[in-house]
């Protein structure tokens, strides 16, 4: 009994020693002008208040399990050049698509900043040497299985291929084609007309006096259509103009389409009349045809029996 508590007591030391060397001082004071509201008519508050220090880390600016590596011999100075080439014209070309999200402008806005992203990748892909007779092909793209430097361009080669930007600019990627430059004044000169209108109130007017402008930008969209020219820029565009022109603006305008549509549902209509009719005349020179050869035969034997008896 005598030794457990005396156990006891040795471990209570122990434990109070820890707690002592585990606490700090910290000064509290109460400012002037909180110092009236505190109970118990004390001018100021000073106390020692032990508190306890969770277990910190000595590593804890990193949760590597290594700060750093040994020296890479496959990566060198030339390749982590190309590396941070990459990172910053890859934040660049990002901001600029969300930026030219909406309304969309990918083509016409980034196309600078693709081109670049798209010449240092060509770089580091490349199987020329650098400096030193040191390729970065293989230390940036196929060093591991996830591959990211790879991963990361083919995403945003991946959106640039999806917005069909390639048809609305040069095969250099260093300006708009013509094409485009012709719709986009087109564009502009349907939208000044719209403004123009909008800003007196008159939407009938505007249908009247807009009406040739809109008609010649929905023929150029169509043709480009046609000629497979158009990139999701002039795709949206011409989507929000037409939006403008039907429903905030309530304009229509008849399409030549309409003639076409019902000449060829009026010959649908008649159709059948013609092919009863066509058959019940067809019929009927059938039944001449072969009763005809019989009345030629009797009589051809009534003369031969004449003959006979004459």
């Amino acid at each position: 009994m005598v030794f457990k508590n005396i156990l006891a007591f040795f471990i209570t030391l122990l434990l109070y020693d820890r707690i002592q060397t585990s606490t700090i001082q910290v000064n509290i004071s109460v400012p002037q002008s909180n110092r009236d509201a505190i109970s118990g008519g004390n001018s100021s508050l000073n106390r020692m208040l032990p508190v306890s220090l969770p277990f910190v880390s000595n590593s804890y600016s990193s949760l590597s399990l290594l700060s750093t590596f040994p020296e890479d011999l496959e990566f060198s100075d030339y390749c982590r050049e190309l590396l941070n080439v990459f990172a910053q014209r890859y934040v660049s070309y990002v901001n600029c698509l969300v930026s030219s999200a909406r309304p969309v402008k990918v083509c016409q806005n980034c196309y600078i900043q693709y081109r670049n992203l798209q010449e240092i990748y060509a770089n580091i892909s490349s199987d020329q040497v650098g400096p030193s007779n040191v390729s970065c092909k293989d230390s940036l793209l196929r060093s591991d299985r996830l591959m990211l430097v790879f991963l990361l361009f083919d995403n945003l080669q991946e959106i640039w291929q999806m917005s069909n930007c390639d048809r609305c600019l040069a095969k250099d990627l260093h300006s708009l084609t013509n094409d485009s430059l012709y719709f986009m004044a087109a564009l502009n000169q349907s939208l000044s007309c719209f403004e123009k209108h909008q800003q007196q109130g008159n939407h009938s007017e505007l249908c009247k006096d807009c009406k040739t402008t809109y008609k010649g930008l929905n023929e150029l969209y169509g043709r480009m259509e046609k000629n497979k020219t158009l990139c999701i820029d002039i795709e949206d565009a011409m989507n929000m103009t037409r939006r403008l022109w039907s429903k905030n603006f309530n304009c229509s305008f008849p399409r030549e389409e309409t003639v076409p549509v019902i000449a060829v549902s009026s010959f649908m209509l008649f159709l059948p009349i013609i092919f009863y009719l066509s058959s019940f005349l067809h019929s009927e020179q059938k039944k001449r045809k072969l009763i005809h050869p019989k009345r030629v035969k009797s009589n051809n034997s009534l003369v031969n029996i004449q003959d006979r008896y004459s």
